[in-house]
């Protein structure tokens, strides 16, 4: 199907990790010009530029404002425009804590490596959208930012500020800079990644899916589908301000007994 993105200029952050990564490779299946964003993990991100023909790449620490804004101007200089963005960087805290375990410094670090990387790639997106006039922004949040997350109380506030209240504040403010400027999220529930391996094996599966009517766990190109999808003013041009769950119709409770 058309998906009206070929020769489009795409920023992808978080392109080292699984789901980016993912991302990244359906963009470019799609005729899409890709700049491959990382902050840490270089190799990962080298290969899938290689792999994707010699795609740019951009080193940027997301939570300084000033490597954003440089992010954007080397994609600039690199694509020629920034037409799309899918705002994937982010950071699950792997160990259990409750709240009333839970240090102030995990916290302001888990908001900060999420809804602040999401608030700032948003802004230095829109300043592109300002100047093509046009442009459509894919945000990814969680289905902890939907249901909660026991243990992960800081990830789970993170994730669900960027499913709400910064979400439909962008795909309205969005309007002001062009008209038909789109702005919507995907919400990715247990998905295999680099950042949970270790805990998907089969007995996490059983036991995680117990909420889920499909008993498995989502591959990274279960969710970049979605991200391209909403991405495409073809296939999502009257879409704005939604978020796709893509968790296997997880609900908030218990589906099957074991």
């Amino acid at each position: 199907m058309e998906t009206g993105l070929a020769g489009k200029g795409v920023v992808v952050t978080g392109a080292s990790g699984g789901i980016g990564a993912a991302c990244a490779r359906l963009f470019h299946a799609e005729g899409a010009r890709i700049v491959v964003h990382y902050r840490s993990g270089e190799d990962r991100a080298r290969a899938l530029a290689a792999e994707l023909g010699g795609a740019p790449l951009a080193q940027a620490n997301l939570t300084v404002e000033a490597d954003v804004e440089r992010l954007f101007a080397e994609a600039r200089a690199a694509l020629g425009s920034v037409d799309v963005c899918a705002a994937v960087a982010g950071v699950w805290p792997t160990a259990d804590v409750p709240v009333w375990e839970l240090p102030l410094e995990r916290w302001h670090e888990t908001v900060t490596q999420n809804l602040t990387v999401t608030f700032l790639t948003a802004k230095w997106f829109l300043r592109e959208v300002a100047a093509n006039g046009h442009g459509s922004l894919v945000l990814v949040g969680s289905t902890a930012g939907i249901f909660g997350e026991a243990g992960h109380a800081d990830y789970a506030a993170a994730k669900s500020g960027i499913l709400g209240g910064l979400l439909l504040s962008l795909k309205n403010e969005v309007t002001r800079l062009a008209p038909l400027a789109r702005v919507n999220a995907v919400a990715p529930g247990w998905t295999e990644s680099p950042m949970t391996r270790g805990f998907v094996d089969d007995d996490a599966v059983r036991r995680v899916s117990r909420t889920m009517a499909l008993r498995k766990i989502a591959q990274p190109e279960d969710v970049a589908a979605h991200v391209v999808v909403l991405a495409s003013d073809v296939l999502s041009g009257h879409v704005s301000g939604q978020v796709v769950t893509v968790a296997g119709g997880m609900e908030g409770r218990t589906i099957h007994p074991d």
